[in-house]
């Protein structure tokens, strides 16, 4: 019975049990088989205060868990994915506003998942950055 079945409970474990994701703020609603990670703005998240910019850790850290809670979401393992590695693209400063983002599962592996993750604040056609990378499936135990 203690099993997590439902995607949205899945996704719902991921973000309870995740403490970056409680320091960032972060949220994500489920539509079917898409999830959408929003990451509403807060002051403590600001790296350059001139501009003022959201801090390039910030926007990568965010896009990450964005591709754990997809895999957690798309796969029901009991134990979070693991990062091997993340390639970031910074494509336009990620101003002090909501940030929203997406993952695609490129690969659903037994042991190693590829994704692609990509951020956007106004209008998704126009990112502010982006992700890839591979992580290692925990499974059981």
């Amino acid at each position: 019975m203690g099993e997590v079945n439902l995607p949205a409970e899945r996704l719902a474990a991921f973000l309870a049990r995740t403490p970056y994701v409680a320091f960032l703020g972060m949220k994500a609603e489920l539509a079917g088989d898409e999830m959408t990670a929003v990451l509403p703005f807060s002051p403590h998240l600001i790296g350059n205060t001139l501009l003022p910019a959201l801090h390039g850790g910030v926007l990568g850290a965010f896009m990450e868990m964005t591709a754990l809670a997809q895999l957690a979401v798309l796969t029901g393992q009991p134990r979070p994915a693991k990062t091997i590695d993340v390639t970031i693209d910074y494509l336009r400063p990620g101003r002090a506003m909501a940030t929203y983002a997406r993952a695609e599962v490129k690969k659903a592996g037994r042991r190693i998942s590829s994704v692609h993750v990509e951020a956007w604040q106004e209008a998704r056609a126009k990112p502010v950055a982006a992700i890839r990378g591979h992580f290692l499936m925990q499974g059981e135990g």
